[in-house]
């Protein structure tokens, strides 16, 4: 009897607590050395104007009640963003009451011929927001998983005509749509440039256009597809004959069935053939894609991943996974050796709360970045995607423009209370050199930076949907933005591609590219003064390659002083890689005066 309650013991206290460590093992080693580049596919480039979409695409009864007036049309790349034409008028007198109803055309062939402007930035990893054929403009409410949306390929009658043909549910009669090869084409010319792509993968809900969510629709109880999904029963209590659980509420997103920790059988059949079709298209997994972001992670069960990234693993070893998480969640989703890392906005809420909230001080911040990198060992930490903004989030030229805001409070502006005390101008000099400063220790941290599409180019705007605006070119002209979502006054500011900050980012990008210290060398705080509001830490790589970085929050100058009494041994001589001088370290000591609202990366000669 002993001998058994010991055992139980075990079982339920020692065992879970050892899986829940992580190794680190299964990260792939090409992540842990990355540059991301975060794409919003219908609002990054309109390089097939054939193939845009139609008004009876843009809303589903049911889904995305918005409306489809009469005279609606693909939106002018180039416009004000707050202004109004006739058709979205006509939705209502609100922006907010149309602005979901716009289409600008962006498709993966625009992806495709921006590419060498990816490269020439630096980027070696692309991560797409959802890509598969869908009704709305954001793709999270998929009608298919195992199809490119329509309109972002070169044919979309054809395509539809395609996809008609098969049989949802049997992967035996899929076939390859125009929109597929032009993305497995994509894929190849990424990794002709040394670029892997990663893709959205949602798997907790999809759209009530969804093939196996329609056939519900159309045969209710006696669908074969019933218990998909959360339908809590079949009567009159919603207009199309049934009620089911939406994801947080919302009928337009229809969440898949779980059994305990993890989905369906059939559900999760389903994803598994999904997801080898695109990391081994026909067999390949060289012509596939490097790995997933997975959706609202949380939401789905650990039993559903545990069987998920063993599939994943044993059709490519290879292959990243990055979980969606916002909070302390990351540490489960990254324990068991499950997901390799997370989007790290845990990283981002004390970077903003210091640089920008100016709340915390420089001692608060460094003990905040050294607690999270303590709970996961270094090939974790390395492969952490840390970002400033995101779909989900303002621009950070927005954010530094509204400072008095902490981060995600109040930078949507779905109301006019909000709308009121949010400012939607463009930022000033003094602002565009805070967001400079931000992306150096972006940057120059220990993990992989991450890049919202525009916010090289000089983009602003609030949250949803303002952070999803047409991206900036140089080679188009823009309207000014003079109109305001609630009619207030506001300057006039003229939308141009912003070289100089685009250069910014290119260096960035050079500087980490070129020193393994910054890529994947240990990091150390080595310095701080709260009253000025600056610190200073060294990554170092095993290579004897250093690099010495210096951050000035303050609004003076400041002159560090830094070397053995700080315990940092350096060179004789140190190349500052932003300012372009030689510096000579004179008795093991680096005396180097830092202008206000600025940074230096030294590394060796």
């Amino acid at each position: 009897m002993l001998y058994l309650l010991i055992l139980l013991f075990a079982h339920f206290f020692l065992i879970p607590n050892q899986a829940n460590s992580q190794s680190g093992e299964n990260v792939p080693e090409w992540a842990q050395n990355v540059i991301w580049y975060q794409i919003f596919p219908e609002r990054f480039r309109d390089g097939d104007p054939s193939n845009n979409p139609t008004l009876d695409r843009i809303w589903t009864p049911g889904t995305w009640d918005l409306g489809a007036p009469d005279g609606w049309e693909i939106s002018p790349w180039t416009s004000d963003w707050y202004q109004r034409p006739d058709w979205e008028q006509r939705i209502g007198p609100r922006f907010f009451d149309s602005v979901f109803s716009r289409r600008y055309g962006g498709d993966l062939q625009g992806v495709i011929d921006k590419l060498d402007y990816l490269q020439e930035l630096g980027i070696t990893g692309i991560y797409f927001n959802p890509i598969f054929d869908a009704v709305s403009l954001h793709k999270y409410d998929a009608s298919t998983f195992h199809h490119i949306d329509r309109f972002f390929g070169p044919d979309p009658v054809g395509d539809l005509e395609i996809m008609l043909s098969q049989d949802p549910a049997d992967p035996s009669t899929w076939q390859w749509t125009s929109a597929d090869l032009l993305f497995l084409e994509l894929l190849e010319k990424a990794a002709e440039r040394d670029i892997r792509i990663i893709i959205d993968g949602v798997w907790n809900h999809t759209g009530r256009d969804f093939w196996a969510f329609r056939d519900i629709i159309e045969n209710g109880e006696d669908s074969a597809f019933s218990d998909w999904y959360k339908i809590k029963t079949f009567s009159d209590d919603y207009d199309i004959g049934f009620d089911y659980d939406g994801w947080w509420g919302y009928k337009g997103l229809p969440e898949f069935t779980e059994v305990g920790d993890n989905l369906h059988e059939d559900v999760k059949q389903h994803i598994f053939d999904v997801t080898e079709r695109w990391m081994a298209p026909n067999g390949d997994v060289s012509k596939g894609i490097a790995g997933w972001r997975l959706d609202v992670a949380e939401e789905v069960g650990l039993g559903f991943w545990r069987d998920w990234h063993a599939h994943v693993r044993a059709i490519n070893p290879d292959a990243f996974t990055v979980a969606e998480v916002w909070g302390d969640g990351a540490r489960e989703l990254i324990a068991y050796d499950l997901f390799d890392a997370v989007m790290n906005y845990r990283w981002t809420y004390p970077t903003h709360t210091f640089f920008i909230h100016q709340t915390i001080s420089a001692s608060d911040l460094i003990g905040r970045m050294d607690s999270l990198r303590a709970e996961f060992p270094a090939s974790v930490n390395l492969s952490l995607q840390n970002l400033m903004d995101s779909h989900d989030t303002e621009r950070l030229a927005s954010m530094i423009v509204n400072a008095d805001k902490a981060y995600k409070e109040g930078s949507r502006l779905n109301s006019i209370e909000h709308g009121m005390h949010y400012d939607v101008r463009k930022p000033r000099d003094e602002e565009w050199d805070l967001l400079k400063l931000i992306a150096l220790f972006q940057f120059t941290y220990k993990g992989s930076p991450m890049v919202y599409h525009g916010t090289e180019a000089g983009m602003w705007g609030a949250d949803d949907p303002d952070d999803r605006k047409p991206m900036v070119w140089p080679d188009l002209d823009y309207d000014d933005e003079v109109n305001h979502p609630f009619g207030m006054q506001r300057p006039r500011d003229p939308v141009v591609f912003k070289q100089e900050l685009y250069e910014w980012y290119s260096q960035l990008a050079s500087i980490r590219n070129s020193n393994s210290a910054i890529q994947t060398g240990n990091l150390r705080f080595v310095y701080h003064n709260d009253d000025a509001k600056v610190f200073a830490f060294i990554r170092t790589a095993e290579n004897g390659e250093i690099a010495l970085v210096l951050i000035n929050r303050g609004e003076e100058t400041y002159r560090f002083k830094l070397g053995r009494e700080q315990g940092v041994v350096l060179p004789r001589r140190l190349e500052a890689n932003i300012s372009g001088s030689s510096e000579r370290i004179r008795r093991g000591q680096l005396q180097f005066d830092l202008a206000p609202v600025s940074g230096e990366v030294f590394t060796n000669p």
